[in-house]
């Protein structure tokens, strides 16, 4: 009888209350409409171009702007998460992407238009980290494998559906209408939040370092500028080589006012644990490779494989809703079997991939292409989420929501840098001299696949060297 009760209060703990899969929706919800008008609004910039008397350089303000704003805010969520209440938290975040939203549907011009998306960075910025924090602090340990993975899905759907959704909607309705459907959306998202966001831990007076905060935008400033102009200008120039020598100086002083303040904008001492610190870097060599193939792939199939860039999109789309729909089963088998599994099966199916398409590069037919794109995101599912699970699971205490901090920023950084990076090594291809657009592209997209595979390789080593250690530090 006893065992019987035993085993029914174990069940009960291991189950997820009904307000914990609310807030979880709500702000997957609010993560998920960020990632979707970031990716949709990429097949707007022609429109935009046309509309407002624009140059390519000028429209791509649009997501250099948004990056740099939810760069500079994401790292402050530990800091946010002592100060503020949750349910504090998303209400601001959904408020400000929800009027960054509504500016934009009626933005008269680009200015207008840049400041709604900034807005929208500030709520971006703000609610990525929410949902795992959520997770991490509210799901019993036997299902926290599932529910990261099931937060990684929802954030992994957006990139998957936002350019086919773009495209069909700017050839159908005009691209205002992007922000028009995401109305709802948030609007929804904002009640069933303040309905099942709960507290669990207690808020405390932190303070926020202004100097740290100014040190954090130089930097993050800096060094995207610096990426992004990277494949128009060379690397010993002042907008590329100086911005960077500028961000790499500005982190310096960073950590150092960092390592001599009671409570820092970032925790860099959680780098030191060495499980923590190898699965991040896995988490930014994932992220460069799935950033760069989304890059790599389109361009190849358009410019060397002469098809439309609608089918391109359509190619695709199978293997990117594959991939989402992976990452609750990567995060089950974490849960049942631990993080070996999913992990070394993800990093072997992703290098496996990618040294195929690197291999043939001057010979990919589309439906090759299709294969061997599936297969990486089938490993990115399996891994993806369980990387973030597995590092912060060296960690303990306060130290997870600044382990969930660094996480996050090293995919929005990545995600700006990885573009940049791969672009300027396709462009170098290109302008190669005594070459055609489509063998310029082959080889250029076979360098980057280069470039990809070592970051990944070196991830591979460090995932061996983490994960079949006997014992790793917790921190």
């Amino acid at each position: 009888m006893r065992s019987k009760q035993l085993t029914e209060t174990k069940q009960n703990n291991e189950q997820i209350p009904w307000y914990v899969m609310c807030a979880i929706v709500a702000t997957g919800v609010m993560s998920l409409c960020g990632t979707i008008v970031e990716t949709a609004m990429n097949i707007t910039f022609p429109t935009l171009m046309r509309q407002f008397h624009i140059t390519t350089s000028t429209v791509q303000w649009m997501t250099t702007l948004y990056l740099l704003v939810v760069a500079i805010i994401v790292p402050m969520s530990a800091f946010l998460k002592r100060r503020f209440t949750t349910k504090t938290l998303f209400i601001t975040a959904n408020l400000l992407f929800l009027a960054g939203v509504l500016i934009d549907a009626a933005a008269p011009s680009f200015a207008v238009l840049l400041l709604g998306r900034g807005i929208q960075g500030l709520g971006t910025g703000i609610a990525l980290p929410l949902m795992f924090n959520i997770i991490i602090d509210q799901v019993p340990m036997a299902k926290l494998g599932l529910m990261m993975g099931v937060g990684t899905l929802i954030t992994a759907v957006g990139p998957a559906i936002g350019p086919t959704f773009g495209g069909f909607v700017v050839d159908t309705l005009g691209w205002r209408f992007i922000f028009v459907f995401l109305t709802p959306l948030l609007v929804a998202s904002l009640v069933l939040g303040i309905v099942s966001i709960h507290q669990k831990n207690p808020v405390s007076a932190a303070t926020l370092d202004g100097p740290s905060v100014i040190l954090l935008a130089v930097a993050f400033v800096t060094m995207i500028l610096g990426f992004s102009s990277l494949g128009a200008q060379p690397f010993i120039s002042l907008t590329v080589g100086g911005m960077l020598i500028v961000a790499v100086v500005t982190f310096g002083f960073l950590l150092w006012r960092s390592k001599r303040i009671a409570t820092p904008i970032i925790n860099f001492g959680v780098l030191r644990n060495r499980g923590f610190a190898s699965l991040t870097f896995g988490l930014f060599a994932f992220q460069i490779a799935t950033i760069g193939l989304s890059f790599i792939l389109p361009n190849y199939i358009q410019l060397v494989n002469r098809t439309s860039a609608n089918a391109a999109g359509l190619l695709v789309l199978p293997g990117a809703l594959l991939g989402a729909v992976m990452s609750p089963l990567g995060g089950r088998i974490y849960d049942n079997w631990g993080a070996k599994p999913p992990l070394m099966t993800g990093i072997l199916l992703a290098l496996g991939s990618n040294v195929t398409l690197a291999i043939f590069a001057h010979q990919l037919s589309n439906s090759l292409i299709a294969v061997l794109y599936t297969v990486y995101m089938v490993g990115l599912g399996m891994s993806f989420g369980n990387i973030m699970t597995q590092g912060l699971s060296y960690l303990t205490g306060p130290t997870k929501s600044d382990g969930n901090a660094i996480m996050t920023t090293i995919q929005q950084i990545s995600g700006a840098v990885g573009t940049a990076i791969v672009a300027a090594i396709v462009a170098l291809g290109q302008s190669a001299p005594h070459v055609t657009q489509a063998v310029g592209t082959a080889n250029g997209a076979q360098n980057a696949l280069f470039f990809v595979i070592a970051l990944l390789a070196i991830a591979f080593v460090l995932l061996i060297q983490v994960l079949f250690r006997k014992t790793v530090e917790k921190g």
